[in-house]
């Protein structure tokens, strides 16, 4: 891909729009980010990009270069313009041919303008002002279920008017306020410089039935009076395996905690998956019929001793 052509590289013509030049840097930088492009030329290839695009996008830098061949060191616009002159040498007359004054052919502007700048030409003083481009921060909510257990997610931006779809891919264990970094994919760098990063902050979404504690998750379990008095077999749901069946030991309280072994989330440092916690929750019944009210009268009088006894 090698050459100085920064049309030719951009792969667009001499009369791209603005617009047209930007998409195609959106398309070749992440053809060729060394990130996603193992190729051994892609960092080459990926600099004259961010080259080519630097002078391109910029209005006055890409008139010099139409006009001149090249960025002349020095500035932008008009006033950073050493060679101005009318063809009898008179400023403001507009400019002038330089192979007329060279005799024809091409004329090497790193050449003539050498010695002004201490032998290093143009090109040398474009790569000491090469600078990094900024990072760019969004956030984003996504699934609690993708948070816990990993997965990917689309990402919609707008650049400068163009709408653009990243598929991310979300680690598992990610929590509110994780941020993930994605290189190269903030704003272009200037002078040749790498482009910035785009960091994206997570926010989870809540979901209805789990709460989370860290690697574990938490899910409340409404169970009647006598399940919880006599025991019994239940479905719970779990995040990744669906429906499985517990067993509520006889005489379980309200509030107490069944662990589910190896089905909370993964902790991002240990890589283990943590617990679930079924909490057992009593429903007790707004308005019992006659029938369940006579159960009850009747229970309470062969219940044991008063379960607050002595606890005040």
């Amino acid at each position: 891909m090698a050459n100085h052509d920064y049309y030719k590289t951009m792969g667009v013509s001499k009369s791209a729009t603005a617009d047209e030049i930007r998409k195609a840097y959106k398309k070749l930088s992440k053809k060729y980010h060394p990130d996603a492009n193992k190729d051994k030329d892609a960092p080459e290839n990926f600099k004259q990009v961010q080259e080519a695009y630097d002078v391109l996008h910029d209005s006055a830098k890409r008139e010099q270069y139409d006009r001149f061949g090249q960025v002349l060191p020095g500035g932008n616009g008009p006033q950073g313009q050493p060679f101005n002159w009318g063809r009898a040498g008179q400023p403001g007359a507009g400019p002038i041919d330089l192979g007329d004054l060279f005799g024809g052919g091409q004329v090497d502007l790193e050449q003539i303008l050498g010695g002004a700048f201490g032998g290093g030409g143009g090109r040398r003083q474009t790569r000491r002002s090469a600078r990094r481009g900024d990072d760019v921060e969004v956030e984003i909510e996504i699934p609690f279920q993708i948070a816990v257990n990993g997965g990917k997610h689309d990402l919609k931006l707008d650049r400068g008017g163009v709408p653009e779809e990243l598929a991310i891919k979300i680690p598992t264990g990610v929590e509110t306020g994780s941020v993930i970094r994605l290189a190269g994919q903030g704003h272009p760098g200037a002078n040749g410089g790498p482009a910035g990063d785009l960091m994206v902050r997570i926010r989870v979404a809540l979901h209805p039935l789990f709460r989370r504690e860290g690697s574990n998750l938490l899910i409340d379990l409404p169970v009647t009076i006598t399940e919880a008095a006599l025991g019994a077999k239940v479905e719970v749901p779990t995040l990744s395996e669906g429906l499985v069946v517990i067993t509520i030991p006889p005489g379980t309280s309200s509030g107490a905690k069944l662990r589910l072994r190896g089905k909370g989330a993964i902790d991002r440092q240990t890589k283990e998956r943590g617990d679930q916690f079924v909490v057992v929750k009593i429903m007790v019944p707004r308005k019992p019929g006659e029938r369940a009210k006579e159960l009850l009268t009747e229970l309470a009088q062969v219940e044991p001793q008063d379960p607050r006894g002595g606890l005040w």
